[in-house]
């Protein structure tokens, strides 16, 4: 019997915006999946050969990297964090709009002006050294998986980097966009290996690639 795919997706924001792009595509979660109570991570899908894990988005890009699974869905900040040699991303689907910005106090934010050497909490160490080194700045990178904008406020960091979509929780917690870094949308990405051995990874990029473009008209 051939190995069934395994088909990666995210925890959290991008998910529900997949859903719909995914079941055009002919991917489509068992029933169990949309049960909120069910705490597999592993699930069936419409297809005998394949199934879908749903873990931490930083996680899809491990399995799928290492070919654990084949194929997966994750926002472009993953990828530019991790920049792994064996990940395809193929399809910007056009989903999860938001970017990556320098944020920091609105009030008595120090100035890096001249300076050499700052301290960043953020989720995403790679993309803020790269960002503060362009500017001839040492990024010293705190990192944090979640609460970012408490950093600031108790003395952990000067400013942070992380994802805006609204700004809504910037705000809320007396920050204020400084820099705006990069774009970001939600990406199918693939196996590298597994594309080029497994005719079905092919078939699903391009069954992405047909929607991507249908919804581009």
């Amino acid at each position: 019997m051939t190995n069934p795919l395994t088909f990666a997706v995210p925890k959290g924001r991008i998910l529900d915006e997949a859903l719909p792009v995914m079941a055009r595509a002919g991917v489509v979660p068992a029933d169990a999946f949309h049960d909120k109570k069910d705490r597999s991570l592993s699930f069936a899908t419409t297809r005998e050969d394949m199934r879908l894990i749903r873990v931490r988005a930083f996680d899809v890009a491990t399995f799928v990297a290492h070919g654990a699974a084949q194929v997966g869905i994750v926002g472009s900040d993953v990828i530019e964090e991790f920049d792994y040699s064996d990940l395809y991303a193929p399809v910007d689907l056009d989903i999860g709009h938001c970017h990556l910005s320098v944020a920091e106090p609105k009030e008595g934010a120090e100035s890096i002006d001249g300076a050499s050497h700052i301290r960043v909490a953020t989720k995403y160490p790679n993309i803020t050294r790269r960002h503060f080194e362009a500017q001839g700045i040492q990024a010293e990178c705190v990192k944090l998986n979640g609460a970012m904008e408490l950093a600031p406020s108790l003395g952990l960091a000067g400013r942070i980097v992380d994802l805006v979509s609204t700004g809504a929780t910037l705000k809320q917690n007396g920050l204020v966009e400084k820099d705006k870094i990069v774009e970001i949308t939600a990406r199918l990405i693939v196996n590298r290996a597994a594309l080029k051995t497994d005719a079905r990874v092919a078939a699903l990029v391009e069954a992405f690639r047909a929607n991507a473009a249908r919804d581009a008209v």
